[in-house]
């Protein structure tokens, strides 16, 4: 029941972009965070590990009703990263 229920969620959701930021920590792990939803982040031994990992995130916190309504409205028109060395 709760993975029909994630699949008829996750299908209002398709095709959206969401930005995620992945570095390499000290450790060696890919840490991987969603900035637009609150406490989405995780991390991985392989870049590839930490991207499923946070889409499973993503999954999770897409249950929450206040992330539903959030991404309803989430409709960036360009997303970019800038970094500054200071």
């Amino acid at each position: 029941m709760k993975k029909e229920k994630r699949r008829k969620i996750l299908s209002k959701f398709k095709g959206l972009t969401l930005p995620l930021f992945v570095e390499k920590d000290r450790d060696g792990f890919y840490v991987v965070e969603c900035p637009v939803l609150e406490g989405c982040y995780t991390q991985g031994k392989t870049i590839d590990e930490a991207l499923k990992n946070i889409r499973e995130v993503i999954e999770i916190i897409l249950e929450e009703k206040e992330a539903q309504e959030f991404l309803k409205s989430y409709h960036p028109s360009e997303i970019s990263l800038h970094t500054i060395t200071i």
